[in-house]
Parts: C-alpha cells; structure tokens; sequence
C-alpha cells in the first residue's frame, strides 16, 4: 500500500482546516482544544498504540436516541467531541464478490479486521473459497505489538473472533459448535473453535462473556479432554471472572477475563417497545440481573490498557499496543426493540471512549478511532406517528418525550440491521484517513498505516 501523497496530505488539511473553522464559527465549547487535535491529527506519522472502538449496531439514530436521552438534543457525547469524523459503507458481499448490502457482524468485522470483504457469518476468511486472511492483530503481534480484545458479548461472538481467529461461520464458537465448521476442526487438521484459536493466538488480554464457550471440553489434538478454560491455563493465562480479580491481574502473562456465561448483562432496563406504543417511561439505570461484581466496559478497558502498557515497559519494547474496545449489546438491544437497554449500553461504550480519549491526551502518539460495524433498526420518529411495528415513548433527561420505533421486522422477530454508512471519528496519527466517505476496509488500511504494518 503506498504512503499518502503531498497532493493527499494538502486535502485532508484543507478539508480539516475547513471543518475546524465550521466549529469556531459556531463558538462550540472546547472548539480551541478541537483545532489543536486536528492540526496534529493531520500530521500522520507513526503511532505508538491504537484503541479501536466498536459500537455493535450504533449508527446515527443509535447515537442521537442516546444523545438525546443523556444530554440533551444541544448536548454533545463524548464520541461527538473527535476532531475528524467522516462515514463508511458497510456492505458485505456475496461468494461471487457482488455485493450484499446488508451485512452481519461477522463479515462486517472481517472487513476492517483483514481489509477484504466476505460473505455474511464467515469469520476472517475469503467469500469465494474461504481462506484464511491475516488479521490486523495477527500482523501486530508479528511486529512486537501487545494485542487485546475487550467486549460485552461472549469473547467468541462475531466482533472479536475476527481479530484472532478463521472458520467458515460464526457458530463455531466453542468446540461442541462446530456443525458448520467441518473443516476448520482439529481432528480434520483445522485450528479448531473460535475459543480454542483466541487462547492459541496468545493474545495478550481477552475480557467479555461467553464462560459457557470455554468451559466445552476440547475433542481432539493436544489439549483433548481438557476445557478450553483448562488449555488457556495451560498456555500461561491468568483466568479472571470478576471486577476484583480483573483489577488483581499482573502483567507479565496473559488475561482471560470470563464475567458471564454468555454476554455480560446490560447496564440499564425499562419496557420494551410495542404494538401502538408504551406509556411514557424513564428507564431503570441499573439491573437486577446483573451482579455487583461485573467489571464496566470501561473498567475492563482502562485495566487492559494497564496491562498492555506494562507488559511492552518490562520487555523495554519501542512498540506499543493494539487494543479493539466493543460495546456489543447497543446491537442486541436493538434487535430486542429494547430502547433503554439499548440507551443503557451506549452510554456505557461512551464512557469508554472517553477512557480512550484521555488516555490519548497524555499518549498523543495514541491513534483513537471509534465507529460502529453496522447500522441498525430504531428510529426516533414524531410523537404523533403510529408506526406499523413497535414503539415506545420515553421521558429524556431533558423532561420531554420522545418517541423511538422498531419497524425492520414482523413484531414478535428479532429486528434487523440495516444498509446505510456510519459514522467513523478519529483522533491522532493518521487520523485524516477517516474524513470523507470511505469504505470499511479502509479503516485496516488506517490501522496498517498508523502502526507500521507489514
């Protein structure tokens, strides 16, 4: 891939220059400290680390349903307040390599995991004949980067199993998942589930849910008869299962977080919408079902950041880290017409964006880019709509209503993701690259770029 051009870096700083004065007209708050992370984000260069974030689901209405709900519609969350933004297309494609213009989160994954679009449900392989590709997290290993996945959802789920791991669907998670991964098993000479490969890849820190995933017993090869749990043990892994043993985790071996048996419940709940609407509601901002031990996202995060920047400091590395951040339930939420746990964890992967950004403050040399996978169903419609499908009216923090709707399916089915571009907001080296409207493989390029890959 060649290196941007004189003519290219002339664009992005004319297009950012123009963008940064659009703000100072404005007189947004925080506009200075906005003009300053833009002249250095158009600089490229190399950086040290990157922290990728990955609203699952969190297109434009998800992102402004949480803005409105939390701040205010005049209020600005923390993923609003990056120096560059533009949009990508997230289409798949078929095995043909034409395209599907609805895509999972596995092929969407895929596409900025290895830079090459697949087929809906495979895993980091090819669409036509499903060969392994290698993973932005794989090349970063290789060039002596710490690596580490954080996520809400079961750590096989679509989003992380990109970064280190190949099968031909997303299923296979676990060893006794394997129906429709025949080839990709041990005892047909494969790497085996998504559990086994994320161990096997040695990556550095792993925290999510899907306990029950690791917990299969493995049916073939050197680690047989043991759980996945047991061979993670095996190949050196501090295995941890709450927020006090999160936080007791030394750097020097790896971590494997495990805080639920499948995802990791939400943060927040309230009635889910339906036929003709709710009444009015405030949603709960707490669970019952969700114990008082589970770590954050944004705890989760900071500690893998912790962990990452101490092991690449005891090996006196030059390199950094690469670290995927994934608040996966703001999509499944959607999919359950749910719009306060929906609101719930969008707040929450907020709050790990402003991890990320702080952190960036101090590392400037950090690359921060948050964006989502997909777009997804809820739309913020009038209050006098009666929308086909199901709604419901919520009381924002503002004190006004505000009806949402959920209308990409029959009532009673899951809701469905939807075609359209999202957004993608970038702070630091190479940050320029997200500006525009670029296409989701493009963002493997960024990370390639910013981190020296090879």
């Amino acid at each position: 891939m060649r290196r941007p051009s004189r003519r290219h870096l002339t664009i992005a700083t004319a297009l950012v220059t123009t963008a940064v004065a659009a703000v100072s007209v404005t007189s947004v708050a925080g506009a200075s400290d906005t003009r300053q992370q833009a002249e250095h984000a158009i600089k490229g260069g190399k950086a040290k680390n990157v922290i990728l974030l990955i609203g699952d689901g969190m297109g434009d209405s998800e992102i402004t349903l949480a803005r409105d709900y939390t701040v205010g519609a005049n209020g600005r969350l923390n993923m609003d307040r990056f120096p560059l933004t533009g949009a990508y297309t997230t289409y798949a494609v078929h095995a043909d390599g034409t395209p599907d213009y609805v895509t999972d989160s596995a092929a969407s994954g895929t596409g900025w995991a290895t830079g090459v679009k697949t087929v809906n449900g495979r895993i980091s392989k090819t669409p036509g004949t499903d060969k392994a590709v290698k993973t932005i997290l794989e090349l970063a290993q290789k060039s002596g980067y710490a690596t580490g996945s954080v996520t809400t959802a079961e750590l096989t789920d679509a989003t992380p199993a990109v970064l280190a791991s190949h099968v031909t669907d997303r299923s296979c998670q676990g060893p006794a998942d394997m129906a429709k991964c025949g080839a990709d098993t041990i005892a047909a000479g494969g790497p085996g589930s998504i559990a086994e490969q994320s161990v096997n890849h040695k990556v550095d820190v792993l925290f999510g849910g899907g306990k029950q995933r690791f917990d299969q017993e493995v049916t073939d090869g050197k680690y047989k008869g043991l759980t996945v749990t047991e061979q993670a043990r095996k190949l050196g892994y501090q295995v941890v299962t709450d927020n006090a043993s999160m936080k007791a985790a030394k750097a020097g071996k790896p971590v494997l977080g495990l805080f639920a048996a499948g995802n990791v419940p939400v943060e927040w709940t309230g009635k889910a919408a339906a036929v003709g609407g709710t009444d009015p509601q405030r949603c709960v901002t707490s669970n019952a079902s969700r114990p008082s031990t589970t770590p954050s996202l944004a705890d989760s995060a900071a500690k893998a950041i912790q962990l990452l920047e101490a092991k690449q400091k005891a090996n006196r590395s030059k390199q950094g880290f690469f670290l995927q951040i994934e608040g996966a339930s703001i999509d499944k939420q959607d999919h359950a017409a749910d719009p306060c746990g929906q609101i719930g964890e969008t707040a929450a992967f907020d709050r790990a964006v402003k991890l990320a950004r702080d952190y960036a403050a101090k590392h400037p040399d950090t690359l921060v880019v948050t964006t989502a996978d997909h777009g997804h169903t809820s739309q913020i419609v009038p209050l006098e709509a009666t929308p086909p499908g199901l709604s419901s009216t919520l009381v924002t923090n503002e004190g006004q209503q505000l009806k949402v709707n959920y209308s990409t399916n029959t009532p009673g089915l899951s809701q469905e993701h939807t075609g359209t571009e999202v957004r993608i907001a970038a702070q630091g080296p190479q940050a320029y690259r997200v500006l525009g409207v670029t296409n989701q493989t493009d963002l493997f390029t960024t990370v390639r770029e910013a981190l020296r890959l090879r």
